[in-house]
């Protein structure tokens, strides 16, 4: 097939139903609800052939003029290598104007990605499988409404940018929970259903005890599914993870993009990523 007769519009849900048959052509988990869930927070290009199917996808997450994040990169396995990857890529960037770019790169996406002036942060740890048993964990509460501004201010000194739409999607589709000491929320934690089971993020705390304490809390919520945990190198939870039953079963390399509003500042806190379509 020609790339030349592939035509790049905007991602809308009639096409996730394409998207979904080559995200399991790349043998990647997500459902139709997955997808679904990425769209709502997210705009896209679709690359169509002359078909009508669907052998190219990207989203670009927003999130307010802080960052956007670039997400669900995916060419067909018989168009690679043709330049359909630059120019989704290419689409995506318009789409995010001068915001910093963020994104988890892949072996293979590397060389294009470094092209387009993105920069290596660091290993990004995809953990997976089924739980060892755990002793339940103190000092976990599940979290009120009157807790999420709290929580959005903590997720934005982790992250950097304000995600305030991503958590306020994880309020209806997500289990939250936080802890409180002295009244004060200080640590956080979401679980929802993905993939083959649940993905257990974001997590966010100032240590890793309390970030262990969140996952387990989490984990004890669905004992018998599979849970899947991406978490970045500097965290100290991989060996942990491991040894719970969650296995390092591959991952990928943060990567960013500066853009018109500068560098965004981080504070050094535990960060466990929601997945790498929410980056």
């Amino acid at each position: 097939m020609r790339t030349d007769s592939i035509n790049l519009v905007s991602f809308t849900p009639e096409h996730i139903d394409g998207a979904l048959a080559l995200s399991r052509q790349a043998k990647w988990p997500h459902r139709a609800e997955d997808w679904r869930l990425a769209l709502r927070l997210s705009q896209g290009a679709a690359a169509v052939d002359e078909t009508g199917r669907v052998v190219g996808t990207i989203l670009m997450t927003p999130y307010g003029e802080d960052c956007a994040t670039i997400n669900m990169v995916i060419v067909d396995e018989n168009l690679r290598g043709r330049g359909l990857g630059r120019k989704l890529m290419d689409a995506a960037m318009a789409l995010a104007g001068h915001r910093p770019l963020r994104l988890i790169a892949t072996t293979e996406g590397l060389p294009l990605y470094r092209k387009l002036g993105f920069v290596a942060e660091g290993q990004i740890f995809q953990h997976q499988g089924h739980l060892a048993d755990l002793a339940p964990a103190g000092d976990v509460e599940a979290a009120t409404t009157d807790d999420f501004s709290a929580i959005k201010a903590l997720d934005r000194a982790a992250f950097g940018a304000d995600r305030r739409t991503l958590i306020d999607v994880l309020t209806d589709v997500a289990q939250v929970v936080v802890i409180r000491r002295h009244g004060r929320v200080e640590a956080f934690g979401a679980l929802r259903t993905f993939g083959r089971g649940d993905v257990i993020g974001p997590v966010v705390a100032s240590n890793t005890e309390d970030a262990k304490s969140l996952i387990t809390a989490l984990a004890l919520r669905k004992p018998s599914e599979f849970l899947r945990v991406d978490t970045n190198e500097s965290s100290g939870l991989t060996g942990w993870l491991a040894q719970i039953g969650l296995s390092h079963v591959g991952g990928g390399i943060a990567m960013r993009r500066p853009g018109g509003a500068g560098a965004l500042d981080r504070d050094a806190r535990i960060f466990a990523l929601a997945n790498q379509a929410l980056g």
